[in-house]
């Protein structure tokens, strides 16, 4: 298990799970085994004693390049004020992470509100900001004990991806624009996507998209693949990723605020915050801190730089003033 960034795998939109390869029925029941997995993985992580240090603040991450970096911020974060500090990152998807918050293996990661209300809480999606966050924090207060910080200032909602050349071409800068395009365009999107009540399914009833060929459901890596190789014309990416810009490619505005926001916010567990009373104090301080475009340029920094995700992180927090020289 990795316990520092070191290197990273290829980006891909973690809140919204990872799949391998193109679907089939094997690939599709693989979501039910989702749960029995991630709870066995935990079991593991007690068996190998990759037990919590009862001294130090122990940062989880999910297993992508923003999460990672994510983790490496609040990492050094908290550390330039003087707070000891374990990274323990790459633990899989939501499941496992939230697990391993619950079962004490980690004491802080950060979730996506979107996902939290959706996978875990197993509630509707909402599609107001405020509502969504303060849904999911009373839930994870009352149901888990667990304390969400403020949201750390963007949106890695789902995203609505074209080339770029069609984009200008076309002049598309909207979903609502891909309408008459559609039944002559391929799209490309990962399983989860076509199947979640937030994904496929309400996103053409919403638009009134009609695709003439039958979408592509593939690995979350390869949509950007097929996007530039021509395999696809339209993807369901993410909106922090890193991949957009490097790869000259342009995400399409939600002008019908269809999908809900997913919202990046600090979660913290219960031990953490008595062994360290100043620590939520501390967090607050990083609420409304990392725009939009400043996630997605690290992102990019790590993905297509192939740079060092903590040198990346440093430079970040010292332009920002959040840690010293």
């Amino acid at each position: 298990m990795k316990t520092a960034v070191a290197s990273v795998p290829p980006s891909r939109s973690g809140k919204r799970g990872a799949q391998v390869g193109i679907s089939s029925p094997a690939s599709q029941n693989r979501a039910c085994w989702g749960p029995w997995l991630a709870g066995l993985l935990i079991l593991l992580l007690a068996a190998a004693g990759c037990h919590r240090s009862p001294s130090r603040i122990v940062i989880g991450s999910k297993n992508f390049t923003e999460q990672a970096i994510l983790g490496e911020l609040l990492a050094q974060y908290l550390e330039d004020r003087g707070f000891p500090v374990e990274r323990r990152f790459y633990l899989a998807g939501t499941y496992v992470c939230h697990q391993a918050l619950l079962a004490g293996r980690i004491d802080l990661y950060v979730e996506y509100t979107g996902t939290a209300l959706t996978a875990i809480l197993k509630q509707p999606p909402i599609r107001e900001h405020a509502a969504a966050y303060d849904r999911v924090r009373d839930a994870y207060a009352r149901q888990f004990g667990l304390t969400l910080t403020e949201p750390l200032g963007f949106n890695n909602t789902f995203a609505l991806v074209v080339r770029g050349s069609d984009a200008r071409r076309l002049h598309l800068q909207a979903i609502s624009d891909l309408v008459p395009y559609a039944p002559a365009w391929r799209a490309g999107f990962g399983y989860e996507f076509m199947e979640r009540r937030d994904g496929f399914p309400g996103l053409v009833a919403t638009y009134g998209l009609h695709f003439g060929p039958a979408p592509r459901t593939m690995d979350l890596g390869l949509l950007y693949r097929a996007l530039v190789s021509g395999q696809a014309d339209v993807v369901a990416g993410s909106a922090t990723d890193g991949q957009i810009p490097a790869l000259g490619l342009s995400v399409l505005e939600d002008n019908k605020h269809y999908f809900p926001p997913y919202d990046a916010v600090p979660i913290v567990g219960s031990r953490a915050l008595r062994d360290f009373p100043q620590l939520r104090t501390a967090l607050s301080r990083l609420g409304g801190r990392i725009q939009e475009t400043e996630m997605r340029q690290m992102n990019y920094a790590v993905d297509a730089q192939r740079r060092d995700p903590k040198q990346v992180v440093r430079e970040f927090l010292q332009r920002k003033k959040l840690a010293g020289g």
